[in-house]
């Protein structure tokens, strides 16, 4: 009974400390900002209260990702598909959410912990369309055209995810430089993360709560991938200026 009764306040408390350990807000997606760092947390004080460390957090992550990626793939649409793909994608985001946080609650994370995180973000971007690619092939009804869609999503969300590492290392770099703020640090407005939810993967996870009815997910992924792509043409021209502007 003792042991339960202060499982409970550390778990409150725990919670409590993160909500004000959050990361900038600058650039975040409205799903990751308002959501999935909402999930995150409470998973992170979980996994905190379990003794778990952010490594083994990321790990889950991943199984929990790739399961449900592969369920894609191997399973093809369908009503209970609609459910466990999008609950074990959204689970997984979370919990890639809580290894950072948790990392925080304890004391700060380790570069090992950073590459690992990143390593399994990097499979993740560089998987789940080619894993539509294939569910489309084997199990839409769509003409060969069609295929197109998730490769060039691949290739977008795939130079997104570069570029944004990339940016945020440059950033840092010029920040250390000239010890002051620069474009790229501080917070977003509200508007904005509703502006570039399309390159959230949250969003990306939502999405297959249609994988039920073929017509209406090609429908939906497709315009999704039209907005990753518009979206990544003006930012990669901003970014650019940006910094040039270091110069």
């Amino acid at each position: 009974m003792a042991a339960r009764t202060s499982a409970g306040p550390g778990y409150r408390d725990a919670v409590a400390r993160l909500s004000t350990a959050q990361k900038t807000s600058k650039g975040a997606p409205a799903y990751s900002r308002y959501i999935n760092r909402r999930l995150g947390r409470y998973l992170a004080a979980l996994a905190h209260q379990a003794g778990l460390r952010p490594n083994q957090v990321t790990a889950i992550s991943a199984v929990c990702t790739f399961s449900g990626i592969a369920t894609a793939v191997l399973a093809g649409p369908g009503p209970l598909a609609a459910i466990v793909i999008p609950a074990l994608l959204i689970l997984g985001y979370a919990l890639d959410s809580a290894d950072g946080q948790l990392a925080r609650l304890t004391g700060g994370g380790s570069p090992a912990g950073e590459w690992l995180d990143h390593t399994v973000d990097a499979f993740k971007v560089g998987s789940i369309h080619l894993a539509v690619l294939v569910c489309w092939w084997r199990f839409f009804p769509l003409e060969t055209a069609w295929l197109l869609v998730p490769l060039i999503f691949q290739v977008a969300a795939t130079v997104h995810f570069v570029s944004t590492l990339l940016m945020d290392q440059l950033r840092r770099g010029n920040r250390a430089h000239h010890g002051t703020l620069v474009a790229g640090d501080g917070h977003s407005s509200a508007l904005y993360s509703l502006a570039v939810v399309p390159t959230d993967f949250g969003l990306m996870c939502l999405v297959f709560f249609l994988f039920a009815w073929p017509a209406a997910f090609v429908g939906v992924y497709s315009a999704l991938c039209a907005a990753t792509v518009a979206f990544l043409l003006l930012a990669l021209r901003k970014w650019y200026r940006e910094v040039k502007a270091w110069n």
